[in-house]
């Protein structure tokens, strides 16, 4: 029989004592969910065709057991999304591109739904980003950094969150939501390291936005986006670790997004 030393004895130890961290750190905690679902009332770019499912089969077949099967269609940009740097930036990361490590990340989520109330065009500073700093320190390295503005509440009302419920150029003339200003996407590029960055409205640059320079600024430096996030509310200020995995299109420029965030309990 193999003698049991005190090293082995502190070794199992360590190792279970390890074993349990890991296991707590996902199962004691709470998944919150930060997608909208799909369907025909989700929302897109005015110019974008909007989502739309058609039945193949529902029912009984011919052999006797219940069977679904649909086809869908939906444009890459609409609803809950990714923006790809590729999307607005020649000859960078496309959507099959961007490494899983830089899709997942701890969360820095900052609260601009107040500045949004009182201006629903407004553009988020850096001075929001440094405030928030001063109550919960520096945003850490590879984070996914999130804008909470609290235009979700409207969702999927086309008038409260888009600003106009027009298709095509004249609705795009009407947009009107709160983005971030291309000088904090500057600020952040040039003294954070970020791996994306996302929030409850239709884009990363205001509605009224003309050049996208936000978009510009980011995906320049292969900063992924994420769109129409949902449920901001519910995240804390720290503290929760964000998934956001998109469908993985072969040289695609955005793809529909299904992002989760795992909110750890206080110990």
């Amino acid at each position: 029989m193999k003698t049991i030393t005190p090293f082995l004895i502190i070794s199992i130890l360590m190792l279970s004592n390890c074993t349990t961290e890991v296991t707590n750190e996902w199962e004691n905690g709470t998944w919150i969910d930060l997608t909208y679902e799909f369907s025909e009332e989700t929302l897109y770019w005015p110019t974008s065709s909007t989502f739309k499912k058609d039945t193949v089969f529902a029912g009984t077949t011919d052999a006797g057991f219940y069977y679904e099967s649909f086809e869908i269609c939906t444009a890459e940009h609409g609803g809950t999304h990714l923006d790809a740097p590729i999307h607005f930036y020649e000859d960078r990361l496309r959507t099959d591109e961007i490494e899983i490590n830089q899709l997942t990340g701890r969360a820095a989520v900052i609260d601009v739904s107040q500045q949004v109330a009182d201006d629903r065009d407004y553009q988020i500073t850096t001075g929001d980003i440094t405030n928030w700093e001063r109550d919960h320190g520096m945003i850490p390295d590879n984070a996914i950094l999130l804008f909470h503005t609290g235009m979700g509440a409207h969702w999927p009302d086309a008038e409260m969150y888009l600003g106009t419920t027009k298709r095509g150029e004249e609705g795009v003339a009407e947009l009107s939501f709160p983005g971030i200003h291309p000088d904090t996407a500057r600020w952040l590029v040039e003294n954070r390291n970020i791996n994306a960055v996302g929030l409850d409205t239709p884009s990363l640059d205001y509605g009224r936005s003309e050049l996208f320079e936000t978009h510009q600024i980011l995906f320049e430096q292969n900063i992924p986006g994420f769109e129409n996030v949902a449920n901001l509310d519910q995240l804390p200020p720290t503290g929760a670790f964000v998934i956001a995995l998109p469908m993985k299109i072969k040289d695609g420029s955005g793809a529909p997004l299904r992002i989760v965030a795992h909110v750890r309990e206080e110990s």
